[in-house]
């Protein structure tokens, strides 16, 4: 069986063209390569090259072999660049699930820094789920899941990336506008812009309105543009991060208003399978989500 050796010190030797300097590329003594090469002209029971004085001349057998090495040695050793960088974390592709519509704006705010830093990995972006967010990562569909809902799950690490608040943006001329502090019953006669998702996994609903027992009415919107510019022009309120809704604010009549007098208060989590914490890519996603 010829191997990857072999292949190496026929290179050599049609690179270099001579026993001495072939050796010295391998970084094998003379006497170690010539045992080498008689060895595998024995093994294959054909000539490979001869002796024109100091040159060695590759014969037809041996520029056969030739053309192999010069085609197999290059695919072996780019395969190994890439496994060596998949060990170091440099390469590769991070697959990020997404389980809130502004954690997919926090997120365009961060990948071009990770992939300046990592130039050789690649993103995949999953925001729809078939059942959850939690069941992809389980299942390894997504490689790290970044959700505001943190569920203790055997295997699963929560990493903290930041707090934030949750606040109330509605039309600057709204009568709302002015409040310091928005009590649930103040909603209830207002029109809600939600995303499409079930009112049970919206903060809004479990953490604010349901507890006072008020159900106000609701509107589903699939865009976040659009959904705040209807805000903007009185045709219902909505809620979002402070930092989100501060942004908008700046290009849109929009106020924002804290939900309660303690205000409504969130962490957003970078979920990973904790066998993968300390992969170079995760740690990294993870500092500038920090950051």
């Amino acid at each position: 069986m010829i191997d990857r050796a072999h292949l190496k010190i026929i290179r050599a030797l049609d690179d270099n063209g001579t026993l001495t300097a072939a050796a010295n590329a391998l970084f094998l003594t003379q006497p170690a390569l010539s045992h080498q090469m008689r060895y595998l002209e024995k093994k294959l029971g054909v000539s490979l090259w001869q002796r024109e004085g100091r040159q060695l001349r590759l014969t037809q057998a041996g520029e056969a072999l030739l053309q192999v090495a010069r085609q197999v040695l290059p695919v072996l050793e780019q395969a190994e660049k890439t496994l060596q960088a998949y060990g170091e974390g440099k390469q590769g592709v991070l697959r990020i699930g997404v389980e809130c519509h502004p954690c997919y704006e926090w997120l365009k705010g961060i990948l071009a820094d990770f992939l300046i830093a990592l130039p050789d990995m690649d993103v995949d972006i999953v925001n729809k789920f078939q059942f959850s967010g939690l069941e992809g990562l389980l299942n390894h569909h997504v490689d790290v899941l970044v959700t505001p809902d943190k569920m203790k799950t055997k295997g699963i690490v929560h990493e903290p990336l930041f707090e934030y608040e949750v606040v109330l943006l509605l039309a600057e001329s709204h009568v709302l506008a002015t409040e310091k502090t928005i009590t649930p019953e103040q909603l209830s006669n207002e029109t809600l812009l939600t995303f499409p998702v079930p009112h049970e996994r919206l903060d809004i609903f479990t953490q604010f309105l349901l507890p006072a027992a008020i159900n106000p009415k609701t509107k589903a919107i699939e865009s976040l543009d659009i959904m705040v510019q209807m805000v903007g022009l009185g045709r219902g309120v909505t809620v979002l991060p402070h930092w989100l809704a501060k942004d908008y604010a700046k290009k849109i009549p929009v106020s924002m208003v804290r939900l309660g007098k303690k205000g409504l208060l969130k962490t957003l989590f970078a979920a990973m399978r904790e066998r993968d914490v300390d992969i170079n890519y995760m740690k990294l996603f993870v500092s500038l989500g920090k950051a």
